[in-house]
């Protein structure tokens, strides 16, 4: 499919999440327009007041349930690209139906209409995750590098052995995939119906600066709860020292980075029908630490910052292959010094 340009109008689903508000940032700073939709209007006024520079080219939708039929129907009309990011997990669920259903009608129903009322459309990027390509650590003994080649079938295996005594993680890694699976079969089932490609990013663990709507530092989420947690104010031991933080770690990557690969997949035609890993090379929760106590001035934060066992560290159990991130979306990665200042620098002007 052609590429898009500004002021081309995107559609952004759930643009009030950590990821997605950065989409919409820097997808406005590029020329584009963009409509976001939200599941309240409380939510979309903190978007309107964030982005008020933007009023003319940046409007709010409310999408209460996006699990209804045709939910997304009005909100795509007029748009010619969707970052679809809206999901409805929760990890406070009773039942694994209350996970995996919401989340593949979500992504299938925006689809749908996509397919019978967005005429206008060139492209869609579904926000997927590295779940969906790679599986817990525990499942895979020795050093391996994944792929987009890749599928988190053992998560799917567990789900379906355990049910509803699934963790709450291999939930999270299930949904992802069988989501991701959903959507590329539907546009494979209609390929001679659709006037639109997809392509699917497929981000680790995402940190950076927060620019949504988050009061205090309980209520940050998932990414940004664990480089809090690790980083900041240590839950596993009240003595600063903790060998805990020492020995595991995460691939990860910069949200503004994801941003702008939302923004290039959009942009690069050859990105179309592509899965892409979005993601830095594993790296010790330790090297996060020495990183923070690194910066020179310090960040002026409530607590001293812990020091675990400096220079510690261990073999990366995983990697991913993001070359492809490089080659079609020509995208270049913040290293962990620059995400972990401008973190903690906001986390400073919060008083955190």
């Amino acid at each position: 499919m052609p590429a898009i340009q500004p002021p081309t109008k995107v559609l952004v689903t759930g643009a009030n999440g950590f990821i997605a508000a950065w989409v919409v940032r820097d997808l406005l700073e590029h020329g584009y327009s963009v409509r976001g939709t939200v599941r309240s209007v409380e939510k979309g006024q903190y978007l309107k007041n964030y982005f008020a520079n933007y009023a003319s080219k940046f409007e709010v939708i409310v999408v209460e349930d996006i699990t209804k039929e045709g939910a997304f129907d009005e909100a795509i009309k007029g748009v010619e690209a969707i970052a679809h990011m809206a999901s409805p997990i929760s990890v406070n669920r009773v039942r694994v139906e209350d996970v995996i259903e919401p989340a593949t009608k979500g992504t299938t129903g925006l689809l749908q209409s996509a397919l019978r009322h967005g005429r206008s459309i060139k492209r869609i990027v579904y926000t997927s995750s590295a779940a969906a390509i790679r599986p817990e650590a525990r499942e895979f003994p020795t050093f391996t590098v994944f792929s987009e080649e890749d599928w988190n079938f053992r998560a799917i295996e567990i789900l379906r052995e355990q049910g509803d005594q699934t963790s709450s993680a291999t939930t999270y890694h299930a949904s992802k995939t069988l989501t991701e699976q959903s959507a590329w079969k539907f546009v494979k089932d209609r390929e001679h119906e659709i006037s639109w490609d997809l392509t699917s990013l497929n981000p680790p663990l995402t940190l950076g600066p927060v620019i949504n709507d988050v009061t205090d530092s309980s209520s940050l989420r998932t990414s940004m709860r664990w480089f809090y947690d690790n980083v900041v104010d240590p839950i596993k031991s009240a003595e600063v020292g903790s060998n805990s933080l020492v020995g595991t770690g995460n691939s990860w990557v910069d949200v503004r980075d994801v941003a702008k690969a939302h923004r290039l997949a959009l942009e690069k035609e050859e990105a179309g029908n592509e899965r892409i890993i979005i993601s830095r090379p594993w790296t010790a929760r330790q090297t996060f630490i020495d990183a923070a106590n690194a910066l020179d001035p310090a960040p002026n934060l409530a607590r001293p910052l812990p020091k675990g066992d400096p220079g510690s560290s261990s073999p990366a159990p995983y990697e991913y292959d993001t070359s492809k991130s490089r080659r079609i979306l020509g995208l270049e990665y913040r290293s962990v010094m620059e995400t972990t200042r401008d973190t903690l620098l906001d986390f400073a002007a919060r008083g955190w």
